[in-house]
């Protein structure tokens, strides 16, 4: 018996720091959150820490490709 030569094909990795710092929303938009939430936040307003834990819409299509390249597994709805 003559065996087949199988071509490989390799798995794309998910970026992992990526993955955790991006989401897609269910209509499809790319989101990220704010910096500088872990610590030395004593002297800031609250207003301020407030509008840390807004997530905010990724522009720009170089960023949102190159972003989508890192992480091919990240999903809608997720």
């Amino acid at each position: 018996m003559t065996r087949k030569k199988s071509t490989k094909k390799y798995k794309l990795k998910t970026h992992k720091a990526t993955a955790k710092r991006f989401r897609l929303t269910g209509s499809g938009k790319l989101v990220r959150t704010k910096g500088g939430k872990s610590h030395l936040r004593r002297r800031t307003s609250k207003r301020t820490k407030l509008l840390f834990s807004k997530m905010i819409p990724v522009k720009g299509s170089g960023y949102i490709k190159r972003i989508k390249r890192l992480a091919p597994s990240m999903k809608a709805g997720k």
